[in-house]
């Protein structure tokens, strides 16, 4: 039986299922509410799909549910958050306001959080940055699922790069894409529902080009437009796990020892503030919205519009959940002794 939920019903019922699970209010909270964006704003592969997999983590002991995060604050540009294992959303919320205030106060600031376990999209963090005025950019590392180009052995992680710029009055223009031809939440939809992958996206384990999703977990997923995505990979490997003093995609796998539970590694934010880096020059937000009105004037979609407005279609009449969905609702129930 399908079902209609409201969006607040919904994240109610899904912090309830993490909080039986031995979550933290803050994690719960937080870790509810990335989940529920995700089904809000049409992106199945990121949305209640991601408790099962959530929970597991937690029952194999490889996230820390009631860990609470701490911050490191030098007063420098760069503000830490030590995890301390917890789920990276809720590191977020705990550096939010001091990287918002740094990068008012200097135009420019990072936010590095370490130890922490990373399951969701990015647009929610770069979402979070752009409500506050200042445009923001995400990435994190993953675990090796992907070849480098020319490889075939996995070696980087699907890598995602999220950026928000805030559009004062309007929903902001945000992209959030894994460097990976195809994010592995989609293989895995592509493998439930028994479809065939697009030509290019992976290899199997021999390192042959395959369409067969579950070859291609096997195997090898590839990047994007060939170098140029494997170096986007590379540079995020870099940044958000050398420079940062966290985990490699590769170490995060050596962790983990599968690819069946959420990874463990570090994320790194950047927020900018428009206003200071214009220096009175001239209005930034005027003239990134003469930019963005010529795109659309041309007839091309700017990124995240579907969601947006499938965000407001939920907003209005409430997410509508599938039958599949609604039984994994309460399979999930189930999982952590909750009744009904």
């Amino acid at each position: 039986m399908t079902g209609t939920m409201t969006i607040d019903q919904l994240t109610a019922e899904v912090e309830r299922i993490f909080q039986a699970a031995g979550a933290s209010e803050l994690q719960a909270r937080t870790v509810a509410e990335v989940i529920v964006a995700g089904e809000r704003d049409g992106c199945a592969s990121h949305g209640i799909y991601r408790i099962e997999g959530c929970l597991r983590t937690i029952e194999a002991g490889k996230v820390d549910v009631k860990a609470m995060p701490e911050l490191d604050d030098d007063g420098s540009a760069v503000i830490r958050v030590r995890a301390n294992g917890a789920y990276s959303v809720a590191g977020l919320a705990v550096g939010l306001p001091a990287l918002a205030e740094r990068a008012r106060a200097l135009g420019l600031a990072a936010l590095v959080i370490n130890d922490c376990t990373h399951f969701s999209a990015l647009w929610p963090e770069v979402e979070q940055i752009t409500a506050l005025g200042l445009a923001g950019i995400a990435m994190c590392p993953s675990y090796a699922t992907v070849a480098p180009a020319g490889g075939s052995k996995p070696l980087l992680g699907t890598n995602p790069l999220a950026f928000g710029w805030p559009r004062p009055g309007g929903r902001p223009y945000v992209f959030d894409f894994a460097t990976s031809f195809m994010a592995r939440g989609d293989v895995e939809l592509h493998r439930i529902a028994g479809k065939p992958l697009p030509e290019g996206c992976a290899v199997d384990r021999d390192g042959n080009p395959t369409t067969d999703p579950q070859a291609a977990l096997d195997g090898a997923m590839l990047p994007f437009g060939g170098h140029k995505g494997s170096a986007i990979s590379t540079m995020i490997e870099l940044m958000a796990g050398a420079m940062i003093g966290d985990m490699t995609s590769a170490e995060a796998l050596d962790y983990l020892g599968t690819t069946t539970l959420a990874p463990k590694h570090g994320e790194l934010l950047l927020a900018f503030c428009p206003e200071r880096f214009a220096a009175g020059r001239a209005d930034p937000f005027a003239r990134a919205e003469t930019l963005l009105e010529a795109i659309v004037g041309q007839g091309a979609r700017l990124p995240s519009q579907r969601r947006f407005a499938a965000r407001a279609q939920a907003e209005a009449e409430g997410i509508e959940l599938s039958a599949e969905q609604m039984q994994m609702l309460a399979r999930m129930r189930e999982r952590v002794g909750l009744a009904g």
